[in-house]
């Protein structure tokens, strides 16, 4: 087969493909489908469709308003059950596949694409090379890990915005970043959230290999191991995170999976490994000393002297005093302080700086029991990490697992637990570990499939339990679609069933 032919995987679409590396490229009439049609499908056919490429849009059906938005951009689409290869797909002969996050790895069309050698590129490869079209490039810094993403990065991006820097957060905290790297204004810096899912699909080499400015993987527990496979297939996904990174390569000094993540990482020359941690920092890290915040790694002398960016008392005051909420801070200073942010600038924008709704989020406090929405915590690492910040604990519990082990979260925090409600459709297993690691302790199961009933009926068994003192706490350790639309509507309902209980 010649090389100047278009079949699928020839060396002349492989050539075409490695010459993209600019908005200002030609793109025209290049054919590529775009697998699904949520928030980062839509931007990549969007922009893919503004560039004058050939697309095909493939979706499951639904009444999206989007597919109507397709249609006045012109763009065609499939929607249909994708389990089957639609014959569109084939007829397209595409040169390229955008897949969004949601596709399983051994999805049929991502099996079919390479079957016939289509190049697979995800939301934020795509988004790489189209970097400049907005004058000169924005930094990107990166962050993944199990838990804590959004937090990092919300607070990263307070802090550049304080130094006066013009920065986005964007990617899977919600604005995609090929949305953000259109944006008229432009930006100095984009502080990237990369799930596991985006990081899979990233190129470790070539011309759509990121170079980012500074990169962290906050931590690293078994999660999404229904998608990925294998805790290895998981853990090699979160370690693409550093790969040519040109600064700074944070790392969590409580977890070593991170710090070997980083030892292992082929990186830019110069690029420096940054310690975070709750205990006394050492050089080239960050942490607490009796009480005050801690940078021993942005300052020449280093070896000798550190400086204060805040104090523990300060976070409390502010609501970021859970402890994993200040290794967030903690993880977003070494970011800031990577790209020059001032001690300073960072204590100011710390003192302004507010969580979002459904993290570790007083809902009310009444006859002496705290109220805790933490919706958020829709993984067992991320649970273990709230139920650590309370003493006396009745436990909401449960939803969709994901093949998820929770025996070794139930057997860690049985001592500090008064009582559990379990919900969801995963409650067998959780029946199971308590009757395994705590037969004495009282646990409801609320096993009403009404949505709006869920809620009220476990905060009613949960006020039952609870003594003053105590704390109700919404953390899951599960994610919230088996029954409800998002985590945040079930932090949402679980707001209002406290407040109909109390004000009755």
């Amino acid at each position: 087969m010649g090389a100047d032919t278009n079949a699928d995987g020839d060396a002349g679409t492989n050539d075409r493909l490695n010459e993209l590396t600019s908005w200002h490229a030609d793109w025209r009439g290049l054919r590529v489908s775009v697998l699904g049609l949520g928030v980062t499908g839509f931007a990549a056919a969007d922009t893919l469709a503004e560039l004058g490429a050939d697309v095909l849009v493939l979706a499951s059906p639904g009444p999206d308003e989007r597919f109507d938005l397709l249609t006045v951009l012109g763009v065609p689409f499939v929607q249909a059950d994708l389990r089957e290869v639609p014959a569109q797909l084939a007829a397209q002969h595409p040169e390229l596949m955008i897949v969004s996050p949601g596709f399983h790895p051994d999805h049929p069309l991502l099996l079919w694409a390479a079957a016939h050698e289509v190049p697979v590129w995800g939301d934020i490869e795509l988004a790489w090379r189209l970097r400049d079209k907005v004058g000169p490039p924005a930094e990107w810094m990166l962050v993944t890990g199990t838990n804590g993403k959004t937090t990092t990065v919300q607070l990263t991006a307070t802090m550049l915005a304080a130094h006066g820097s013009r920065v986005a957060p964007c990617g899977n905290i919600g604005v995609p970043v090929l949305d953000a790297i259109r944006d008229p204004q432009g930006w100095d810096v984009l502080v990237v959230e990369l799930s596991s899912y985006q990081l899979h699909h990233l190129p470790h080499s070539g011309p759509g290999a990121l170079k980012p400015w500074a990169s962290v993987c906050l931590n690293l527990a078994d999660d999404h191991l229904d998608w990925h496979g294998t805790a290895a297939a998981y853990r090699a996904a979160k370690a693409t995170v550093y790969l040519h990174t040109a600064v700074a390569c944070v790392y969590n000094k409580a977890d070593d999976a991170t710090l070997t993540m980083v030892q292992n990482a082929d990186v830019q020359d110069g690029a420096r490994a940054i310690g975070f941690g709750l205990g006394v920092p050492g050089p080239s890290e960050l942490g607490i000393v009796d009480g005050i915040v801690c940078d021993r790694a942005f300052l020449e002398d280093r070896f000798e002297r550190a400086l204060e960016l805040t104090t523990v008392p300060h976070l409390v005051a502010a609501g970021l005093g859970a402890p994993h909420v200040i290794a967030d801070v903690l993880a977003a200073s070494a970011l800031a302080r990577s790209f020059g942010v001032l001690p300073a600038t960072i204590h100011t924008a710390l003192e302004t700086f507010h969580l979002d709704a459904h993290r570790i989020e007083t809902v009310a406090i009444g006859d002496g029991v705290e109220w805790i929405d933490d919706s958020k915590a829709t993984n067992p690492h991320a649970a273990d990490a709230s139920l650590a910040a309370y003493e006396s604990v009745v436990w909401l519990v449960g939803g969709l697992l994901k093949g998820v082990d929770i025996d070794a979260l139930v057997h860690k925090h049985v001592g500090r637990l008064r009582g559990a409600i379990i919900i969801g459709v995963d409650r067998t297993v959780l029946r199971q570990a308590f009757a395994r690691h705590a037969p004495d302790l009282t646990v409801f199961e609320i096993d009403s499939d009404d949505t709006d009933q869920v809620m009220t009926e476990a905060v009613r068994r949960a006020a039952e339990l609870a003594l003053a003192g105590d704390t109700v706490l919404l953390a899951p350790a599960a994610a919230s679609m088996d029954q409800f639309e998002s985590y945040a509507e079930r932090g949402r309902l679980f707001n209002q069933a406290v407040h109909d209980f109390l004000g009755r």
